[in-house]
């Protein structure tokens, strides 16, 4: 891919792709058996997306993820989050 095109990108969201690339880095390599590592993820992808997630909401997630024990992608977390 070229500079171009990550930088498309970095204009309609206003997210740097270092964040995005060291997002979905944590990501492909998280235990998502860890609370602990599951609720740094969603607390990172809260603020790449600069949206609040309340508490109630926060611990929904970790139980959800916790209890499937699948892997999750970026398309995954923005649509828990109320993404597109």
């Amino acid at each position: 891919m070229n500079d171009s095109f990550f930088k498309k990108i970095e204009s309609k969201t206003g997210v740097p792709m270092e964040e995005v690339f060291a997002l979905a880095n944590a990501i492909q390599y998280a235990d998502f058996k860890d609370e602990k590592q599951v609720r740094k993820i969603i607390k990172k992808v809260s603020q790449v997306a600069n949206k609040d997630v309340p508490q109630s909401v926060e611990d929904e997630l970790v139980n959800s993820i916790i209890t499937s024990g699948k892997g999750l992608n970026l398309n995954d977390i923005s649509q828990m989050l109320g993404g597109k």
